[in-house]
């Protein structure tokens, strides 16, 4: 597991370096003038590059792999938050595990039109904003919250649940506030809201505060939490954080 983790972070790392390679070629090829005139603006830069190196076949393949990426993650992003509501809150936290296999079929049906209906409000919102920007937010709350607890339960033994549960809560938590407090969310002709003026932190992104937030605050818990905790418990979360061992019975249940 240790040996995928290192192999994965060095191959989806350069991956999104070829971001920066793609901008810079859509700007010396196609020209900034040509892209931010276009139907999709700043979003327009990798299907005009397409274009300018392979004509319309080209452009026709990215597009056609953009959309099915597009469709893929969206449609991966849903199950998996419907799932974990229906099966992780609704079914073990508010119900206390009392609860039908079709009750929690029909609150993930349920919890999916849900997310469906926020992600296109949220969609709305942010019309005409840089997708690659979104999406790089939303990598930054993503890592915030789950890449300390992730790191930690690999390579530390000496980490405890309340070291997961205040790193997870508190990456977060700065995560979302730091956006909602930045440029991004008000204060600038580009922000999500330009009429308001919050923004009193400067940083577009939040993940360089955000993430080492998050590993602090997993290190903390784990120094100040509890240290009684079951050995037989402990062993078994190592044996499913490292193998994955476990899961299927979950999806069964």
């Amino acid at each position: 597991a240790r040996r995928s983790v290192t192999w994965a972070i060095w191959l989806i790392g350069l991956f999104y370096l070829l971001s920066l390679v793609l901008g810079y070629g859509a700007g010396a090829l196609v020209g900034p003038t040509q892209i931010l005139e276009a139907p999709g603006g700043v979003n327009s830069a990798a299907p005009l590059l397409a274009n300018a190196l392979g004509g319309p076949i080209l452009m026709g393949f990215i597009s056609a792999v953009a959309f099915a990426t597009i469709l893929a993650v969206v449609a991966g992003l849903t199950i998996t938050a419907s799932a974990s509501f229906a099966h992780d809150i609704y079914a073990n936290v508010i119900k206390k595990g009392k609860v039908s296999g079709p009750g929690e079929v029909r609150v993930a049906r349920i919890t999916t039109l849900a997310v469906g209906a926020l992600a296109i409000i949220g969609g709305i919102g942010v019309q005409g904003q840089n997708v690659a920007f979104l999406v790089a937010l939303a990598f930054a709350v993503a890592a915030s919250a789950n890449l300390p607890t992730i790191i930690y339960s690999l390579f530390w033994r000496r980490f405890t649940t309340t070291g997961a549960v205040m790193s997870m809560y508190g990456g977060l938590a700065a995560a979302v506030i730091l956006i909602v407090l930045s440029p991004v969310f008000s204060g600038g002709d580009t922000s999500v809201f330009p009429q308001l003026d919050i923004a009193v932190f400067p940083l577009e992104n939040p993940g360089i505060v955000s993430i080492p937030l998050g590993f602090l605050l997993g290190f903390l818990g784990s120094l100040i939490g509890p240290k009684n905790e079951d050995p037989r418990k402990a062993a078994e979360m190592e044996v499913r954080a490292l193998t994955g061992h476990g899961a299927e019975k979950a999806v069964d249940h």
